[in-house]
């Protein structure tokens, strides 16, 4: 009976290691779709806004065609900011930045293309301006609550995955960090609104 005693305790150990594991894999997999879950809901807000912007654009363009420099830069930002897509599993810090970078050239265009929009009040008046411009809003909105939370569900799987002891895991599983969003450069500085 003695010698089966060895053998029992390195059954248990093996088995425990087994479970912490098998639970740590799990556990790891969980917080990574949660997190690829609602990357999926800022790139779905984000599309929104991409399709908001043509019916904003044709209905400022009615009123205000001699703006054309404005209304292209527009539709070229939206072009750029649709077409530049990322894996938030295998996304780099510099893939992250280009994507933010596409994204803040649409909100840069579209603030100048409001500042334009000041100097029709005729279209400021027009219901259809007006819904499209709430929906814009509210878009924007939206925008950030999913990109909040999705960095909280990034950072709720990064620190798991960067705990000790599970974090020797995690680089023997594959369980590589995510990159979470910050503020885009020169955000901190308000920016100049001239009528």
């Amino acid at each position: 009976m003695k010698k089966w005693i060895p053998l029992i305790i390195i059954a248990v150990i093996a088995f425990g290691i087994y479970n912490w594991v098998v639970g740590f894999n799990n556990t790891a997999v969980e917080k990574q779709e949660t997190a690829k879950t609602q990357w999926a809901n800022v790139e779905s807000a984000y599309q929104r806004r991409a399709d908001l912007i043509p019916n904003l654009v044709n209905t400022v363009k009615g009123y205000a065609s001699h703006e054309k420099e404005t209304l292209e830069g527009v539709i070229e930002a939206r072009a750029n900011a649709t077409k530049t897509t990322i894996d938030p599993t295998n996304v780099t810090p510099e893939q992250m930045a280009t994507f933010q970078k596409a994204q803040s050239g649409l909100s840069g265009a579209l603030s100048k293309l409001m500042v334009v929009v000041e100097k029709y009040p005729d279209l400021k008046a027009n219901q259809n301006f007006l819904e499209l411009q709430s929906q814009l809003e509210g878009t924007e909105n939206r925008i950030n609550v999913e990109r909040n939370r999705y960095n909280a569900t990034a950072k709720d799987y990064n620190v798991f995955t960067r705990k000790f002891p599970g974090k020797f895991l995690a680089g023997m599983l594959g369980f590589d960090p995510l990159v979470l969003f910050q503020a885009a450069e020169g955000s901190e500085k308000a920016p100049d609104v001239a009528f």
